[in-house]
């Protein structure tokens, strides 16, 4: 009787409000409450699989589209005929997308349904993705640069080498003027620009898949499992880059224009610097791999049931680093609803709490400057393997994806696996992050051994005598030998003379006859090569003995410090996630990602390529007029410039992380005397920041509400 009446009096709000509030009793196996704790145990277990799941996919997807991005970077130069800095720019798009919407799906998608949000990203990200690949369809065909189009076909005996007359100007400009409506139709519209708008449509859509993705498995995980969970997806993040380089291998070996030309009339190899590969049709394959990863996170819930919630908020999940109002200490826990005017007028304060947080603030500067480094060393390695090693587009997206990208997978896993086992306290973490990125820093030192010399290019590397001799200056490719033909000095046409000299074209090799097609072009009465039957080949000659020695040593190098600097990504990771409160958790995130795209994201890639133009020999040309993409580069110019600003910010970082370790310390000897001179509480509190974790049996218990404290500090 008295519980009926207590049932029909109390209001139905009141009654769930106070279920809510009863601590869960340990032990309790009542026919009531046994299977109803048993069923929120699965739909919890069930559901937090799911999402981990679907957000290592999502993860998987965007690292894929990412990675095959940058293995194009030489395609989409050659393509569009564009320099290397404004593929940074295109590049650096991405996180020009992120960075305008990125503050705000942080700070108020953490107040929304995550996952339906998540999934809405996965779909821009893929719209964005096919976008790239719309300028394939709507232009024409690839026309790579060459001076013998027209005279040398599949007909033999047409002289390479047009006759010089007074009238004739070694300049190559004539046939322009045939052009000019051609011309004239490029000049008004520049494909690449849809490359740019799709790649900051990507950008937008990966807005919320990190920040909003990685709290809502730190809000609903057990705390000992949560560095591991993060591990996990971050590992899958980085196993997306090796299939996104292996595709990136693939297309790059497939013709650009495959199955609309005859591959036996094409006279250039995957090894030629005009040779562009099938880019686009990755991107087919990347934007739908994306779109399926929206599908799982539209039936996932907002939350996740209520004894892990009660879990979460028993758990240690509070840290004094950042000494909040009163007003922000109590806002935004995960039950209370708050409107969006109330939510907007909190963001400055909020924000500003946050960047008050010293060893957030300085973790911030750190990973600005390694992004830097980082993110400037990883777009342009490819090409670095193209132009120091000669080697292929394809086997240098190939090398990229199969051996360096899975060192760095094992390294990620390899760090959450420690942090787990030997359970790193706060400075544990900084001091395993500083102590492998040191090391690898020092083993990085290594590669500016391995270098390798210019090819021999006669007029560019070496003097048409074979003697070596750097010039930049398009008169110098003219020699006495080639003096009675009208070449152009703006061509690039190479082939590979018997003496083993490259020159920049068949006309400026002196050669009078051509004989066969395509890869089978043979020119003869080459007054330049002087030697033997004065014969030349299509294409540049092999590289050198001594570099194809040294690229081994390169790639078993780049292997181990990969694996060696990606061992303190998870526990730096875990550093800035525990070193904030839970409730800007999102926010902190967010942040974090804003600055380090906007600051090292969008800007490396641009000065990074600026850097490396400098170092550019011969210039290719478009068709109608200007510059287009580098031919050929000073090879150890290219090497100090890429290296040497590489190290030179990583260098820079280490200086503020040890000011980071200062303050860190200093930090927890102030609460230490606090703790002393409070008693009671604060110290327990510091003896729970400072030791190890505990590893009981019973830690998927749900524990009693009575040893829960909300303001207990974070340990890791």
């Amino acid at each position: 009787m008295p519980r009926n009446i207590t049932g029909e009096t109390l209001p139905k709000e009141n009654k769930s409000s106070l279920r809510r509030m009863e601590p869960p009793i340990k032990g309790n196996h009542s026919p009531e409450n046994g299977p109803t704790s048993l069923s929120t145990c699965r739909s919890f277990c069930s559901s937090l699989k799911v999402f981990l799941v679907a957000l290592s996919f999502t993860y998987f997807a965007k690292a894929l589209s990412g990675s095959y991005m940058k293995s194009t970077i030489t395609q989409l130069e050659r393509r569009f005929d564009i320099p290397s800095y404004l593929i940074g720019v295109i590049d650096g798009s991405f996180e020009i997308g992120n960075l305008l919407v990125i503050a705000f799906v942080s700070y108020f998608g953490a107040k929304l349904h995550r996952p339906k949000i998540i999934a809405v990203g996965c779909l821009l990200m893929s719209f964005g993705t096919f976008l790239i690949a719309l300028p394939h369809f709507i232009i024409g065909r690839y026309k790579f640069e060459t001076s013998v189009r027209s005279a040398v076909n599949s007909t033999n005996n047409l002289s390479p080498c047009p006759a010089s007359t007074n009238g004739t100007l070694m300049t190559g400009d004539g046939p322009s003027a045939l052009l000019s409506s051609g011309c004239e139709r490029e000049s008004r519209l520049s494909m690449w620009i849809y490359v740019l708008l799709g790649n900051i449509l990507r950008g937008i859509g990966e807005t919320p898949v990190q920040p909003l993705g990685i709290s809502y498995i730190d809000d609903h995980a057990l705390e000992e499992n949560a560095a591991f969970y993060i591990g996990c997806v971050q590992t899958i993040s980085v196993i997306g880059p090796v299939f996104g380089y292996l595709l990136g291998s693939l297309c790059a070996k497939i013709y650009v224009d495959i199955g609309f030309v005859n591959m036996e009339s094409i006279s250039i190899t995957p090894g030629d610097s005009r040779w562009v590969g099938a880019w686009w049709l990755g991107y087919l394959i990347a934007g739908l791999i994306t779109l399926l990863s929206a599908v799982p996170f539209w039936f996932l819930p907002k939350s996740l049931p209520v004894p892990e919630r009660q879990l979460a908020k028993c758990a240690p999940e509070r840290t004094s680093f950042i000494k909040d109002s009163p007003i922000l200490e109590n806002k935004y826990q995960a039950d209370e609803p708050a409107s969006f005017l109330e939510m907007a007028k909190d963001f400055v304060p909020t924000l500003k709490s946050l960047l008050g947080n010293p060893v957030y603030f300085l973790y911030l500067c750190v990973t600005m400057i390694q992004f830097n480094s980082l993110i400037g060393m990883v777009t342009y390695k490819p090409k670095y393997i193209e132009q120091h090693y000669g080697q292929s587009a394809f086997k240098a997206n190939f090398f990229m994806g199969v051996i360096n990208i899975p060192a760095v997978a094992l390294g990620m896993f390899s760090g959450g696996v420690v942090m787990k086992k030997f359970k790193l306290s706060i400075m544990g973490a900084a001091k395993f992050a500083l102590g492998t990125s040191l090391l690898g820093y020092f083993l990085s030192l290594l590669f500016f051994t391995m270098g390798c010399e210019n090819t021999k290019v006669a007029g560019i590397t070496v003097t048409y005598q074979g003697v070596e001799s750097l010039s930049y200056q398009e008169s110098s490719l003219y020699v006495a030998c080639n003096g009675e033909c009208a070449c152009s000095g703006k061509d690039w046409d190479p082939v590979c003379g018997e003496n083993g000299l490259t020159y920049v074209s068949p006309c400026l090799a002196g050669c009078r006859t051509s004989s066969g097609s395509g890869m089978d072009t043979v020119f003869g009465q080459c007054s330049c090569v002087g030697v033997g039957n004065q014969t030349a080949r299509v294409g540049q000659c092999a590289r050198r003995e001594g570099c194809d020695r040294i690229f081994p040593y390169f790639l078993a190098l780049s292997v181990i410090t990969s694996f060696v600097i990606s061992l303190g990504g998870t526990p730096g990771y875990m550093l800035l996630i525990r070193c904030i409160r839970p409730q800007l958790k999102s926010l902190a995130l967010g942040f974090h990602t804003l600055a380090t795209r906007t600051l090292a994201g969008i800007p490396a890639p641009i000065y990074f390529g600026a850097i490396i133009d400098t170092t550019c020999l011969k210039w290719g040309h478009k068709k109608c007029g200007g510059r287009g993409a580098c031919r050929i580069y000073n090879t150890t110019a290219y090497r100090i410039a890429y290296l040497g600003l590489t190290l030179g910010l990583r260098t820079v970082s280490f200086f503020l992380c040890a000011l980071g370790l200062v303050m860190l310390q200093r930090h927890l000897h102030r609460q230490e005397h606090g703790a002393v001179a409070n008693g009671g509480s604060s110290a327990a509190e510091l003896q729970a920041l400072h030791r190890d974790e505990t590893n009981t049996s019973n830690s998927d218990q749900f524990p009693n509400t009575s040893d829960c404290d909300p303001e207990r500090e974070t340990r890791l």
